[in-house]
């Protein structure tokens, strides 16, 4: 099934709304093409027969190679922006899709806000608001978890630099501080917003710089005692007051190699002590879908909650390789029909994100010393020894090898070119 050319939309191509009668020419629409769970997305839901639509903000990423990816569109136009939210509908009249599913924090937030209005026309795979609120702050979450017996970091929420010295002498350092919510919106008039990410500082000039930078915006910070445990995830397909799907594993290599996205990873059996506790939370918030809950264990192996994700994460494609099929599960869902159980699923298979592995590696090089992170010399030849363990690779899937070519090439030109030298160039 060979993928059609990519559409290109800019602002001033709008074009008339299709009619509401309008033949659908796809199932699905993804959003947030670019990233590797929506090429998993496709290539899951394109195997089961159904038609598939993805967009992005950006020509030629990987997943636009994909044999089962139909329609190829990208827009002009900011993540999270009213220009966005336009373009989108004129792609949803222009497919007639049913379903939209998206993975990025900054969509995910748009598209709440805008969920009256776009559920007119589709169905939108996520949570219900009440459940959206609590799973994407992390100060709400915690404090459900610390209700219902779960273990949780020692933390503080702070939002102005004026708290940042009793914090650090009350918290002590090294520390990590997160933004509550990942996405923040900047200027509510424009609709603009930010995605933040979680830091390790070791001084106290480190906390006052990294909380001055997360709050600009207004946001509030959560700062934590600083874990370097081994991090586990538990992810559910929970609906209907049931959970379809169970899956965990652990992640090796991280990029960031503290709090990133996991890189190196392997499927293992669900945890006792991290298993229930976690389906509590989920059904304790209602948070029906796809959920992640993440856990990093301490020196003594006691696992504290880290957060919730709920929606597709990154490393979901060891989940669909080893037998739980997260994406249809949630397509089954979204469209009302009944929802395949998963029993069982194969443990120890090993899954790598090349280029996120090489990168974790180089700054693990760069970041030497630094608490948590592994040294240079056990870090290269820790990778190099990876190419030695049986393991999938993401991207490279040979019954649809386009987007892993595309994928590599476009890693030599950016990273290899620019990136990875400036790097390195501070080691």
């Amino acid at each position: 099934m060979a993928s059609n050319p990519e559409v290109r939309i800019s602002a001033g191509d709008m074009g008339t709304h299709a009619h509401e009668g309008a033949k659908s020419t796809c199932d699905v629409l993804v959003l947030d093409a670019h990233l590797r769970q929506s090429l998993v997305t496709i290539r899951s839901l394109g195997r089961r027969g159904l038609r598939v639509a993805a967009l992005e903000t950006a020509d030629g990423v990987p997943a636009f190679s994909s044999r089962w990816c139909q329609h190829a569109f990208s827009i002009v136009a900011e993540e999270g922006t009213e220009a966005y939210l336009t373009q989108l509908e004129k792609v949803l009249d222009q497919t007639g899709a049913r379903v939209l599913l998206s993975s990025s924090d900054g969509t995910i937030a748009l598209l709440r806000q805008q969920r009256e209005r776009l559920e007119r026309r589709v169905r939108i795979v996520l949570a219900n608001e009440p459940a959206m609120a609590i799973a994407v702050n992390k100060e709400l979450t915690l404090a459900m978890a610390q209700r219902l017996g779960l273990h949780i970091p020692v933390g503080i929420a702070i939002s102005h630099l004026d708290e940042v010295a009793a914090v650090v002498k009350e918290i002590g350092l090294p520390a990590v501080i997160k933004p509550n919510e990942s996405w923040v919106w900047a200027e509510q008039q424009t609709q603009r917003g930010a995605r933040f990410a979680s830091r390790l500082v070791t001084t106290l000039a480190e906390a006052y710089s990294t909380v001055a930078e997360l709050t600009e915006t207004g946001g509030t910070v959560l700062f934590q005692q600083f874990l370097s445990g081994r991090r586990e995830a538990v992810s559910f397909m929970y609906a209907n007051g049931e959970v379809y799907a169970r899956f965990a594993q652990w992640a090796k290599r991280t990029e960031p190699p503290l709090g990133g996205t996991s890189v190196l990873r392997q499927s293992i059996a669900v945890p006792l002590d991290i298993g229930e506790p976690s389906e509590r939370l989920v059904r304790e918030m209602n948070l029906e879908g796809y959920a992640e809950v993440e856990f990093r264990r301490d020196g003594k192996g006691i696992p504290y909650l880290m957060e919730i994700n709920p929606r597709l994460s990154a490393s979901v494609e060891i989940a669909v390789r080893s037998g739980v099929d997260f994406p249809t599960l949630l397509y089954q869902w979204a469209i009302g029909e009944p929802i395949e159980k998963v029993q069982q699923y194969r443990t120890g298979d090993w899954m790598r994100h090349l280029a996120g592995d090489i990168m974790s590696t180089i700054e693990a090089v760069q970041q030497r010393g630094r608490p948590g992170i592994t040294p240079p010399a056990q870090a290269i030849l820790g990778f190099c020894l990876s190419f030695f363990q049986p393991m999938a690779y993401d991207y490279l899937d040979w019954n649809d090898p386009i987007p892993a070519l595309k994928a590599m090439t476009h890693f030599t030109r950016s990273w290899v070119g620019g990136a990875i030298k400036k790097r390195l160039s501070h080691v």
